[in-house]
């Protein structure tokens, strides 16, 4: 299971995150709008010359985030790229007639609206911003091009807290309130799985992280995985380039929520696959010293290192692998690792560190139309916004919630969609990632690497995905 699978350590990881001004907005009961004001629980900016009513503006309206808070996004438009063919909002997607389109929970006689829940306060705050950001990005790039029978889309954001609770009580609210929900990320997911089955919610993530989630029938990911399929694109890049560092692997990772097993299961896929793991080792969530570990895999003889953790971590043990003189072949690491956190605060340590990624890297946005208009339109809700991993799933899970509603017309419901959805196979978004089992529910198993060198992320292996099949464990 990819990086995914690592979120329930993450929320724990708090050590080495940063606030950023709008996290600190949300977190004290205020809001940030477009154009990056603070925007105060009255609806009023707060600025240098005291509250004044929000302007309105074309850079995609205001958005409020909370547990249950009410989400406005408006048409969008400035500067933002805007795409034809398939990459217009609606895809080259043949609208379904609108005879027969009706209101029901979450559409009246000119609004779709749609939720997302993700983790943006909590012990890493703003963890899952991205998420939220990137839905609120593509319904700014909608509104700007494109209706549905004559609707524009609404957004309304539930913060669910890093909390499965949370996350529970923010979907009891979106069964009454909204029509789906789209692009969601939480690290405890299992709180709103059977509260969305029982409603019959539609519920297209960015990604599923527990089991009880992946087990929700009205539930999907645009980012596809299985808790217990691996994809076999990484053991044989290894044992393809690195045949030695292949019959000597170490596994860490840090023994927290659901990180455990999922190290457990990838390691185990591995050595079905060919690779030979020697030291598998869990880390203490509080635990500093990571010189004891990096002596063990010394005297193992280790030469591939993969861990999972978060970002702060995985510096942690690169810091301590290069106090100790200990340089292995090859120092694997998921898509967790692909922040700027990472780079910045590695340094040297990290020099080399490889990836596998399962999405178009943001530094190659030049030859990828779909990520031109994520980065893009991010830019114009919310200026100076860093992308993410998990935003670009996000994003691609509105595209195809818009593609599928479009495509539905006047026969758009709850049950239509769901049954639509359902249907989808080898999802890219137009290339802005490798092809998702979103329908079938399957982890995709076409991946490719990227390494850093001299502070930059560069593919190594080629730039096209390897596609070999899973391993289940």
């Amino acid at each position: 299971m990819p990086a995914v699978g690592v979120l329930l350590a993450l929320a724990l990881a708090a050590c080495g995150s940063q606030l950023d001004p709008d996290t600190v907005a949300q977190v004290n009961g205020t809001a940030v709008g477009a154009n990056g004001q603070v925007v105060t629980g009255d609806g009023t900016v707060a600025g240098p010359g005291g509250s004044v009513p929000e302007a309105s503006g074309d850079t995609g309206g205001s958005t409020t985030t909370g547990s249950g808070s009410t989400t406005t996004t408006g048409s969008g438009g400035g500067d933002a790229a805007k795409g034809t063919g398939d990459n217009a909002a609606t895809g080259d997607t043949k609208a379904g007639s609108c005879e027969g389109f009706k209101n029901q929970t979450g559409i009246t006689n000119d609004t779709i609206t749609i939720g997302n829940s993700s983790d943006v306060s909590g012990p890493v705050p703003g963890l899952f911003e991205a998420s939220q950001d990137a839905v609120r990005a593509y319904v700014a790039y909608y509104n700007a091009t494109s209706s549905l029978c004559d609707h524009k889309l609404q957004l309304k954001t539930y913060d669910s807290r890093t909390d499965a609770s949370a996350d529970q009580q923010a979907y009891t609210k979106a069964c009454d309130e909204v029509f789906a929900m789209v692009g969601s990320m939480s690290a405890f997911d299992s709180g709103g799985a059977a509260t969305a089955q029982s409603c019959g919610l539609p519920d297209l993530r960015s990604a599923s992280v527990t089991f009880d989630r992946q087990d929700c029938t009205t539930c999907y990911g645009a980012q596809s995985t299985v808790a217990t399929e691996f994809q076999n694109a990484v053991p044989d890049f290894v044992k393809k380039n690195h045949p030695d560092a292949a019959a000597h692997a170490a596994m860490l990772y840090i023994n927290a929520g659901a990180a455990s097993e999922n190290a457990k299961t990838q390691a185990a896929a591995m050595d079905k696959r060919g690779m030979n793991f020697d030291y598998v080792q869990g880390i203490d969530i509080s635990e500093f010293n990571y010189a004891p570990y990096v002596q063990q895999m010394k005297d193992k003889g280790i030469e591939y290192v993969q861990m999972i953790g978060a970002s702060s971590q995985f510096v942690r043990l690169a810091d301590a692998m290069q106090q100790q003189g200990f340089k292995p072949e090859v120092f694997m690491l998921d898509p967790t690792a692909y922040t700027s956190e990472f780079v910045q605060n590695g340094g040297d340590a990290v020099e080399g560190t490889t990836l596998f990624i399962n999405f178009t890297p943001f530094e190659e946005a030049a030859s990828n139309k779909e990520l031109q208009l994520y980065l893009s339109w991010l830019q114009q809700v919310k200026p100076g916004a860093e992308p993410s991993f998990f935003g670009l799933f996000s994003w691609s899970a509105a595209r195809l919630f818009v593609e599928q509603a479009t495509a539905l017309g006047g026969k758009l419901s709850r049950p239509s969609l769901l049954d639509s959805i359902a249907k989808v196979d080898n999802w890219t978004a137009n290339g802005l990632h490798s092809p998702q089992h979103v329908g079938p529910r399957h982890t995709g198993e076409c991946w490719r690497f990227i390494q850093l060198q001299k502070g930059k992320w560069v593919p190594i292996g080629g730039t096209r995905y390897q596609c070999s099949g899973t391993t289940s464990s």
